[in-house]
């Protein structure tokens, strides 16, 4: 673990890695799998592609430590708000509620609304927040999308904090 903590540019390259594997394999869950994304899940994409995205250019630049805490922190604040969000359709997949849902599907959308009003809604997602469609080890997508989040955020506070020192 040292060479990982001594580097903090070889951590956040790291992070982009497993922001990359993480976002192929959702790919996959969507357009090979046949998997729905619903709006939370639509949310912890834009999170988890911001959190790859800074992890990279803080790890591109090796002259300045500024550089990369900057982009870190962006990173870390990305990370948690993810982490939030699929804590969020945790707690929802738990507790369904008895009549709510968080999305539309697809082609509910394009009959009932003109094109102008049904693109921004089907970057929205379509899926049930609160279906568990897919599960590993016991724990759905929501689960592990939080451990990972999070994982990404006690990593990236820890590199922090042994910067600063």
């Amino acid at each position: 673990m040292n060479w990982i903590w001594n580097a903090p540019r070889r951590t956040l390259a790291l992070i982009f890695v497993a922001c990359a594997a993480m976002m192929a394999f959702g790919m996959y869950l969507q357009h090979v799998v046949g998997l729905e994304p619903c709006p939370m899940c639509i949310v912890q994409r834009y999170c988890l592609i911001a959190v790859g995205v800074f992890a990279l250019l803080g790890s591109l630049k090796p002259s300045t430590a500024g550089w990369w805490k900057s982009f870190g922190g962006l990173a870390l604040l990305f990370s948690a708000f993810g982490a939030f969000t699929a804590a969020r359709q945790s707690w929802l997949q738990w507790n369904p509620p008895e009549f709510a849902t968080c999305g539309r599907d697809f082609y509910g959308m394009i009959e009932n609304y003109p094109i102008s009003r049904s693109l921004p809604m089907i970057f929205r997602g379509s899926g049930d927040c609160t279906a568990i469609d897919w599960t590993f080890l016991g724990l759905s997508i929501a689960n592990w999308s939080f451990l990972a989040f999070t994982a990404f955020s006690i990593v990236l506070l820890l590199a922090l904090f042994k910067a600063k020192r």
